[in-house]
């Protein structure tokens, strides 16, 4: 089906800009597309498909000409106002805030996961986590083949997903260390060249980051099961793309681990490097190109009865962002032919 009409909300920042590339990437030629953002980045022109596109300011008669289906990667407020406004008129927003990943009215969609929640939503479709999206693609076959009880994440996550303040952080600090030169934070609290931070998002009262909560919450409406205990301790490291997570999962029966690499394996969108007398794992400096999930160093917990550890590596901005929103659109597409 041609002449779709897709709009790319927040086109000019990181992840709006992966957007581009992986619409590109995909092949997704043949649409209509507009680009828009705030009134602070109308007017700037963005390459697309060969093309030149002049920016358009958001606003609330941007959605009146019809539009298909609409990227969203504006922040939560931004969404909050004008998805609803897109989806009024129709349109099927993919957004990736956090607004609305708990509306128990809105689905929130890993494509390789649970791709039969899209056609629940009544205009608008949340896009996960990053963290949360890269842990679900092991943990759903697991959580099919096995059942789980429980999941303790820690994860080591990348500047960028911090966003571009982030990103200059740890850039601004290794030039920092090289000249000898102070320089000013622009995200962190402390500087990340050098150093780890167990602080990613606001605290809340229980303890927790409001990421972490995130990673519980989402889990949980993700796989369609309160019942599963969830803890997570989330990190930010002095990785510029690219998000690890080690994983500790208590499964619901008894396993063999050659069982276990077999599910794994024929997972869609998973990448199992596990090799370790040739040191073969995954490492964010190996996917940062890529749209798959790898998943490595996988043992028995044996601390516990069914235990199992593994580690998981993505990139964030792709996988835990932009790819995972298009591929979500590309599955609308193609049901609309």
């Amino acid at each position: 089906m041609s002449n779709i009409r897709i709009a790319v909300v927040g086109a000019t920042g990181m992840v709006g800009g992966a957007f581009l590339q992986v619409l590109q990437e995909y092949d997704m030629g043949g649409h209509d597309y507009t680009m828009m953002a705030s009134a602070r980045s109308a007017g700037k022109k963005v390459e697309f498909m060969g093309k030149e596109y002049i920016i358009e300011e958001l606003t609330e008669n941007s959605f009146d000409s019809g539009y298909d289906i609409a990227l969203f990667s504006a922040g939560g407020s931004t969404s909050a106002k004008f998805a609803p406004i897109a989806a009024e008129k129709g349109c099927i927003v993919v957004d990736n805030s956090s607004q609305w990943r708990m509306d128990k009215d809105v689905p929130l969609v890993v494509s390789e996961v649970n791709p039969d929640d899209i056609f629940k939503n009544n205009g608008i479709i949340a896009n996960p986590n990053c963290s949360t999206i890269q842990a679900m693609v092991p943990l759903k076959p697991l959580y099919d083949a096995f059942g789980i009880k429980r999941i303790v994440f820690s994860t080591y996550q990348s500047v960028s997903g911090a966003g571009v303040s982030g990103w200059n952080d740890l850039e601004n600090g290794i030039q920092a260390y090289v000249s000898g030169e102070d320089y000013e934070l622009q995200k962190f609290p402390y500087p990340i060249f050098g150093n780890c931070i167990p602080h990613i998002d606001v605290f809340l009262d229980n303890g927790y980051t409001k990421e972490e909560q995130k990673m519980i919450n989402e889990t949980h409406k993700i796989l369609h099961d309160d019942s599963i205990a969830v803890t997570a301790t989330c990190v930010r490291v002095p990785v510029f793309t690219g998000h690890s997570e080690s994983i500790n999962v208590e499964l619901g029966r008894s396993f063999d681990l050659d069982e276990v690499f077999e599910v794994l394996r024929a997972q869609s969108g998973l990448v199992v490097e596990d090799d370790l007398a040739n040191n073969v794992y995954p490492m964010p400096i190996k996917g940062v190109d890529s749209d798959d999930v790898f998943v490595g160093r996988i043992r028995r917990d044996f601390s516990v009865e069914n235990g199992i550890n593994f580690w998981v590596v993505s990139n964030n901005i792709r996988k835990g962002a932009a790819s995972n929103a298009v591929q979500i659109a590309k599955i609308i597409i193609d049901n609309m032919k």
